[in-house]
Parts: structure tokens; C-alpha cells; sequence
């Protein structure tokens, strides 16, 4: 049950901060789309010179951050003899989560530090080269914790949170190098997206009853007590859960991909942005007759 709690923590913290980032990307780039460039940070616009209403978003941020530290130096304690390799192994790898999660901590001070005040100056291309070296640590973290899986699922999920993050590294890479790229930027913020609700599948995936694909069960070490997540003993019924998996995260996508599509059309109403690829717009009636009179008068010069 507390792991379920946790995934949907992590769940709604990230689907919050991705569409708050769709939201105010979105929303900068059809204002001006000329002078549009990336940021890593987006103050509420609703109060820009009030300091506690202007950094809520990165004080929420570095909170949800150091609860989830607390989570893995907590849970690094525990025995768990369903991992391969057994509590050692899930030892050095909590350890390790919890050591990516303070350079997201580091990192997210960093930048308060850097809007706020006048300590740390950092420009923005920075800071995404920096956020992309984290996330590949963080994929790095999600496929060694696939490969120590005795769990066919959790290996499955794991592998697929790992890609997410990947995904997540080549796009803050990308906005590095060129930070006016608006799409590398809502894909960030889809991405965010999507990772919070994969983890919150993943949690209904390995937790609850109802949610258990057919053919599959959870993991019990009966001396110690300690229950896992869910195996699937026969090859049919691991590959049909695989199956399933996969095609639950196409439907994550395409729902990430209309949130998308709802932000963009509601804020473009909003600001009054017609579409650029409408009708097009007929010449004034003065450049017609111009173009006629220079005709005109060309033609009489020549005779």
C-alpha cells in the first residue's frame, strides 16, 4: 500500500509540473512567438513581484523532491529478498536514487538561486545541459533497476520509465543548443506528462488486484514475509502482459498528446491567435489599382 501511495505521489507531482510547463511554454510562444526562447523556469505570471507567489512553483518542486528523498533513504533500510542480488542489491540502489534526487534537489536550488538573487548568475542553456546529464543518470538508474527485477512487470515498467527519460535527456540537450526550438520545449513538458502517468500505472500495474494482468500474481518470500510486485509464471501469459503494457502506453500517449492539443487551442482562443494555415488574405483594392496604374503607364511609355 505505501508503495502504491508513493507512485501516485510522484504521479500527480509530475503531471502537475508538465502541465504547468505546456501551459506556460504554450502560452509564451504565441504571445511573441519572435522573441520565444526556452526557459527552465516559469515565475507565475499572476504575481511577478511578489517573491513567495513568484517561486511557488520551484519551493513546491524542491519540496515534492526532498519528500521523495526521504522515501528512498527510508525504504534503503528494508530487507528485500525478491530482488536479485536480495537486500544488498536493493540497498545500493535505493542509495543511488536517493543520490539522483539531491542533484535534482542541487539543481533546482541552483536555479531559485539564480532568478532570485544575484550569487549564482547561471545562464539558461546551462542549466538544461545540466538537467540533460540528470536525466541520463536517471536512465541509467531505470535500466540497471530493470536488469535486477525477479518482477517480468516491474522489469517492463522500469524499462519503459527508463526510455521516458531518455527521451527527456535528448530534449534538454536539444534546448541547450538551441533554445528557441518550441517543439523540443512542449515535448519536454509532455514528457513530464508522461512519465507521471506511467508511474501511476505502474503502481496499478504491481499493486492492485484489479489492475493485475491475467496469468499473473504478486510475489510473497514466505519466511520473511515481505511481499513484491507481480510475476508472471508461464511464458504466454508474461508475453501477453508485455503486450498489454505496451499498448496502455500508446493510450498514455495519445492522452498526453490531446492535453497538449487542449492547452494549445484553449490559449490560443484565449489570446485571440487565428490559425496561420486558414484562408488566405485577399490584397487591398490600393495595391491592385497601383499595380494597374504603373501597368498602364508602362505601356503608354513604350508606345
Amino acid at each position: 500500500m505505501a508503495a502504491l501511495i508513493y507512485q501516485i505521489f510522484i504521479s500527480s507531482a509530475l503531471v502537475s509540473q508538465g502541465v504547468y510547463h505546456l501551459i506556460c511554454t504554450t502560452r509564451n510562444q504565441l504571445k511573441s512567438p519572435r522573441d520565444y526562447a526556452a526557459k527552465p523556469f516559469h515565475p507565475l505570471p499572476a504575481a511577478p513581484h511578489h517573491r513567495f507567489l513568484r517561486y511557488l512553483h520551484l519551493d513546491l518542486l524542491i519540496l515534492c523532491l526532498f519528500f521523495a528523498l526521504l522515501h528512498q533513504l527510508l525504504i534503503s533500510s528494508y530487507a528485500d529478498p525478491l530482488l536479485k542480488g536480495r537486500t544488498p542489491v536493493h540497498f545500493f540502489t535505493s542509495l543511488q536514487a536517493a543520490a539522483i534526487l539531491i542533484c535534482f534537489i542541487l539543481l533546482s536550488a541552483a536555479l531559485l538561486l539564480s532568478d532570485a538573487t544575484h550569487l549564482l548568475p547561471l545562464p539558461h542553456d546551462l542549466f538544461f545541459a545540466l538537467a540533460s546529464a540528470l536525466f541520463f543518470l536517471q536512465y541509467s538508474f531505470s535500466s540497471s533497476t530493470a536488469a535486477v527485477q525477479t518482477s517480468d512487470l516491474q522489469a517492463k515498467c522500469a524499462t519503459i520509465s527508463a526510455a521516458i527519460s531518455a527521451l527527456s535527456s535528448v530534449l534538454c540537450l536539444a534546448l541547450a543548443c538551441k533554445p528557441r526550438l518550441f517543439v523540443a520545449d512542449a515535448a519536454l513538458g509532455a514528457s513530464f506528462c508522461l512519465q507521471g502517468l506511467w508511474a501511476l500505472q505502474t503502481g496499478l500495474s504491481l499493486y492492485v488486484d484489479a489492475f493485475i494482468p491475467e496469468g499473473c500474481h504478486k510475489l510473497l518470500d514466505v519466511v520473511s514475509g515481505v511481499e513484491g510486485s507481480t510475476k508472471c509464471d508461464l511464458e504466454d501469459t508474461k508475453l501477453r502482459a508485455g503486450a498489454i503494457l505496451d499498448l496502455v502506453f500508446v493510450l498514455h500517449v495519445l492522452f498526453v498528446l490531446l492535453i497538449f492539443l487542449v492547452i494549445y487551442g484553449s490559449l490560443a482562443r484565449s489570446l485571440g491567435i487565428r490559425s496561420r494555415l486558414g484562408s488566405y488574405e485577399a490584397l487591398p483594392n490600393t495595391a491592385v489599382d497601383s499595380n494597374h496604374i504603373q501597368l498602364k503607364t508602362m505601356s503608354g511609355t513604350q508606345a
